[in-house]
């Protein structure tokens, strides 16, 4: 089968070929590794890219490793999301409400200098939020660019006392600098083939403000059909549920539940898979070898009945509860 890779890998191996020192190395090969599609055609060069990443991160000395370590953080649950926004936007405040991170929350720019993981529940689920320092005129540090581009999806944050339209209009040229597209925003066909597309959500902060509510308006006119916007107060929790169901739509994953036959199914622990994932994708999930094992399945959920046999082919979706046979 083959790799069909993008554009945008090849782009990513010229920086690792062109790379001096290990954390370079390490930043493009993990690069890589996330914009490489995931499929049969991938596994042996997706080995290979771990591989060579765990020997230089084996040669790296201490300064290295420490620099490795704010620069690259380990995705947990069921999806990272990198949240980004202007200084001054709330976005410090809005993690820290919502996860159990403590990042440095003040009512001054720049308060936030490195990346800050933090776990927000969302029903059954634990997702990832990555509080990152903010945009801004100012030099962007030299791992920022690699953080977002491996994340799952960006959470955009804007502030609704101050032009969130403008805001918008820079936070997207930033991005872009990055090597990062969001939306449907036109570019030239030579441009779009450097950028990496991106889900994002954009959160309209501090719509308990005066003023705010004509602003948050105006950015949904903006970017209707586009982009989601969802007006939350980070301060006061307004909107905050709302938003948790909104990061776990845009991500566009779906949660499907396993059991044995004879047993009740286990509804804590769900897999993780992209929405039109097929039931052969949930198998190989589960385990590499249980694809070409499956004899066939069963399926509570998105079926006419209750416990049908389905094809390898049949596209689940969330809440999907499926019992193989070997």
């Amino acid at each position: 089968m083959p790799a069909n890779l993008p554009p945008m890998y090849f782009e990513a191996e010229k920086r690792f070929r062109a790379a001096k020192t290990a954390p370079d190395k390490i930043a493009a090969l993990e690069e890589m590794l996330s914009i490489m599609p995931k499929h049969k055609g991938t596994d042996h060069l997706r080995a290979e890219l771990r591989r060579r990443i765990a020997k230089l991160t084996q040669t790296v000395d201490k300064k290295s490793a420490t620099q490795r370590a704010s620069m690259v953080i380990p995705k947990e649950g069921a999806a990272q999301v990198a949240v980004v926004g202007l200084p001054n936007s709330g976005k410090s405040q809005l993690v820290a409400s919502i996860t159990n991170a403590s990042p440095n929350v003040a009512d001054y720019p720049f308060t936030t200098q490195s990346a800050t993981p933090g776990m927000m529940p969302f029903e059954n689920i634990q997702i990832q939020l990555i509080d990152t320092p903010p945009l801004g005129p100012h030099t962007v540090e030299y791992w920022i660019p690699h953080t977002l581009r491996r994340a799952d999806a960006l959470l955009i944050v804007t502030d609704l006392s101050d032009a969130p339209v403008e805001q918008m209009e820079a936070i997207t040229k930033h991005l872009e600098e990055m090597r990062i597209r969001i939306g449907d925003a036109k570019v030239e066909e030579e441009q779009a083939e450097r950028l990496m597309p991106m889900k994002a959500l954009i959160i309209g902060n501090k719509i308990d403000l005066e003023g705010a509510d004509q602003n948050y308006r105006l950015l949904q006119e903006k970017y209707e059909g586009r982009l989601p916007v969802i007006g939350i107060s980070a301060r006061d929790g307004k909107g905050l549920e709302e938003l948790k169901t909104g990061i776990f739509d845009v991500l566009d994953i779906i949660r499907i539940y396993t059991k044995t036959p004879g047993q009740k199914p286990d509804m804590n622990d769900p897999i993780i898979l992209e929405r039109g994932s097929t039931l052969e994708n949930a198998a190989e999930e589960i385990h590499k070898d249980f694809r070409a094992r499956m004899k066939y399945a069963r399926l509570w959920g998105s079926g006419k009945h209750d416990g049908i046999m389905v094809k390898r082919d049949h596209v689940l979706v969330d809440g999907d509860i499926i019992e193989l046979h070997l």
